[in-house]
């Protein structure tokens, strides 16, 4: 049992020998249990040198270490789900050395990448897609007449979600040979492992028994009744001892318990299911954390691991107690549901990361996690609002993407009063581009009957929430990851008037419109260009009436978003000048059209332009480029 993070590199003897799974598999099997104990340790070293997911990864040693032995990877696919638990994946296939570069630039990336190694058969960072993309490689090697075998590893919760079921069920119509094994590491379905079920567990993977079985279904097909009453049998001893008999109605052949840190038994397992055909449904029972006492006994708050970073003591200085964004949204959403009876909670398997403990346990019978189901999540939130309540949908914006049809149709198309608590709006570091939420303004504007709002600091993002609580009709209030500038945060809440921006400095021939986060990055530019600048705080209804005002007074619009640049606040603004013949020089600022790798947000703010420095270079040469007038005066001096 290991009881802290190692701050210096463990002995790894064995770990040490193996550059690739082919290293692993020339290994005696006697040794894998040490060999687990050195990837621990290791996975423990090197996440708390860089920061990241680990409790996942703990509870996957054993199964790593036999499913790298069993199958012939990388020409056999293994295709891992949400992609915490890939990190003993990454180190035993060739990129050990690389560990200490987990998530910083140009360093690995936190989830599997495809582009990163031959091993990362499938880039993943949101859940429940392994079984899809399992499917599809497949059909694929059936098509290319390819000799390989197909493993999804299903897991951490991501079997809630219904993207699973539709490809469990697509599975069991296909009749192909695919592996799908679901760790289930007591967040999910089963919780006991007893000696008959794993008995059974080893003989429904058996070659005799799954010999006996083909066997007897040739057999009986010519008797029809007789066949389905031996299929029946067979669901009822399972389902005695088992809950398979849910897989084994679409169409799997379901193998479990098995224990998930039995390191032999599942190299036995595998080697039999390796050898049968048609689709299969293994399912293990694994401890989140296995070896690390903290995550064992808390395996939702050590989901993850901040970097560990040794510093000199210096005298200590007491600083103010900056709120996140979603301790601001954790605290007005309790705040508001003491005065309005009406306003429930949703979230899709957000709970913590959106700032809702508080509200789960002051207002339990308001609370609903859906688990990972963002469609029914927002689907849910509308049949609600049909009846007289006011739900509020804290969702990232990255996972807003998966509900964007019942968005559309069930929300929005209803007119229906839907507020959406958007957390993680713009880059979010070191998660890199799968959870980055760039895209939300694009493709939030579009849609008919939304009102969408940003916050430049904490007090505006209370006051924004109250203002879409109080909107009849659905509406977005979209912030970043962190915490803001520090603003001063009002117990009182009073409604913004909707689609009202505010001047926050006057300036001379440059217009700075700024739209949430990076507000105060124009302010600072501002100030160095001697710009006016606007906090725009609606991107949907715009403030068109500030806009023209500006545009009447200045030669260059300038519009910033932590948002990409195609097709969001800025174009909006585009669109109006355009469609109101206004003939001004615009400078559109935000996201490119690509997406960012990992890094800090800071540093990646400035790799493209977005921080102070980067937004006056860019307006100046704009300035240049356009050749406006310079009168006396225009221009503070160095412009």
């Amino acid at each position: 049992m290991l009881n802290e993070i190692p701050l210096t590199r463990p002995e790894t003897p064995l770990l040490d020998q193996i550059n690739s799974p082919a290293d692993l598999r020339a290994l005696d099997p006697a040794v894998f249990t040490d060999l687990a104990r050195e990837l621990r340790n290791f996975l423990l070293y090197s996440v708390g040198q860089t920061g990241g997911h680990f409790g996942a990864g703990l509870g996957v040693v054993e199964l790593t270490i036999a499913l790298h032995y069993v199958f012939n990877t990388p020409d056999d696919k293994l295709v891992w789900d949400v992609g915490h638990q890939t990190y003993p994946h990454k180190i035993l296939t060739g990129r050990r050395e690389q560990m200490l570069t987990m998530r910083q630039p140009d360093g690995l990336a936190a989830f599997p990448c495809r582009t990163e190694s031959e091993y990362d058969s499938f880039g993943v960072g949101h859940s429940s897609t392994s079984i899809s993309a399992a499917l599809g490689m497949m059909v694929a090697a059936r098509q290319q007449q390819k000799d390989r075998h197909v493993v999804a590893i299903i897991g951490d919760g991501a079997m809630t979600a219904g993207m699973a079921f539709e490809a469990l069920n697509h599975a069991g119509e296909l009749d192909d040979n695919v592996l799908v094994i679901l760790n289930d590491n007591n967040m999910s379905i089963s919780r006991n492992v007893g000696g008959l079920s794993s008995y059974f567990a080893r003989m429904w993977a058996s070659k005799p028994y799954n010999f006996i079985r083909s066997g007897s279904k040739k057999m009986l097909s010519i008797i029809p009744p007789a066949l389905k009453a031996a299929h029946r049998a067979e669901e009822y001893m399972k389902g005695m001892v088992s809950p398979g008999t849910l897989f084994e109605e679409i169409g799997f052949n379901y193998i479990g318990l098995v224990d998930g840190h039995d390191i032999n038994r599942l190299i036995e397992v595998l080697a039999n299911i390796r050898e049968l055909r048609g689709p299969q449904l293994l399912h293990i029972v694994t401890q989140k954390g296995k070896g690390y006492t903290a995550s064992e006994n808390d395996p939702f708050g050590m989901h993850a691991l901040t970097k560990i970073e040794v510093k000199p003591r210096k005298p200590q200085q007491l600083k103010p107690d900056t709120p996140t964004y979603s301790r601001v949204f954790g605290d007005w959403l309790c705040d508001m549901a003491t005065q309005d009876d009406r306003l429930v909670a949703i979230t899709p398997a957000m709970s913590a990361g959106s700032g809702m403990d508080g509200f789960a346990e002051l207002f339990p019978e308001r609370f609903y996690d859906v688990a990972i189901a963002e469609q029914h999540a927002v689907t849910f939130a509308a049949g609600m609002a049909c009846d007289g309540v006011k739900p509020v949908v804290a969702i990232y914006s990255t996972f807003l993407q998966r509900a964007y049809d019942q968005l559309i149709h069930d929300v929005a198309l209803q007119n229906l009063d839907v507020l959406f608590a958007i957390d993680r709006a713009g880059l979010v570091g070191e998660d890199g581009p799968t959870h980055a939420g760039s895209f939300d303004l694009s493709f939030l504007r579009c849609i008919p009957n939304m009102l969408i709002m940003a916050p430049s600091d904490e007090n505006e993002c209370r006051q924004m929430l109250y203002t879409g609580h109080q909107h009849n009709g659905p509406a977005a209030v979209r912030y970043p990851r962190g915490k803001g500038p520090g603003a001063t945060i009002s117990k009182e809440m009073q409604a913004l008037e909707i689609g009202r921006g505010v001047l926050l400095r006057k300036g001379h021939t440059v217009a700075i419109l700024g739209f949430g986060s990076l507000v105060h990055t124009a302010l600072a530019a501002g100030e160095v260009l001697d710009a006016t600048v606007a906090d725009m705080r609606f991107i949907k209804p715009l403030d068109h009436a500030l806009i023209q005002q500006l545009a009447s007074q200045h030669e260059l619009l300038v519009t910033i978003e932590e948002n990409t640049v195609s097709g969001g606040a800025g174009s909006s603004v585009n669109e109006w000048l355009l469609e109101n013949d206004f003939r001004i020089s615009v400078l559109n600022l935000g996201l490119p059209d690509t997406f960012m790798a990992h890094g800090r947000v800071a540093d990646m703010l400035s790799s493209i332009g977005l921080d102070k420095d980067g937004v006056v270079k860019s307006i100046r040469t704009k300035l240049s480029r356009s050749k406006l007038s310079t009168r006396a005066g225009s221009f503070p001096a160095g412009i």
